[in-house]
């Protein structure tokens, strides 16, 4: 299958269209609704990121990039944007075992994306964050 790509402005607003363009993907791949779950809540959460923090003040744009490849089969999705150098994944995990009062602000959005995800990387290129998930069918 050939790699799918959308370009929006970095904004909350934009979230459901992301999360349509993702779902309409993963439509023929044969994802079971609990995958399917799990890949929305790690698309919506990395989302939700990059539009709260990567351009903070300001906005600017992110692409999101979908591909089902077979043998195995799988679904990955990419997360491009040109804001400040951020890797997610150095943040300690949080601490789920203490109270929500207890337990330090952030990071439990990336923490949910590894634990549901079967693989999660970061990298910065040319000016650009690339994270990428990947979620075995």
């Amino acid at each position: 299958m050939t790699m799918k790509e959308m370009q929006v402005e970095a904004r909350l607003e934009n979230l459901e269209e992301v999360m349509n363009f993702v779902r309409e993907q993963l439509e023929d791949c044969g994802c079971s609704p609990r995958q399917m779950m799990q890949i929305e809540i790690a698309v919506e959460e990395i989302y939700v990121n990059i539009a709260h923090y990567a351009y903070h003040p300001k906005t600017g744009d992110a692409v999101v990039r979908c591909e089902v490849l077979e043998e195995p089969l799988r679904v990955t999705i990419q997360f491009l944007d040109e804001g400040r150098p951020y890797n997610p994944l150095l943040r300690a995990d949080p601490d789920v075992t203490a109270s929500a009062k207890e337990r330090e602000i952030g990071g439990l959005g990336i923490y949910m994306a590894k634990k549901s995800m079967d693989g999660i990387e970061y990298s910065y290129e040319n000016g650009k964050n690339i994270l990428t998930i990947t979620k075995f069918l």
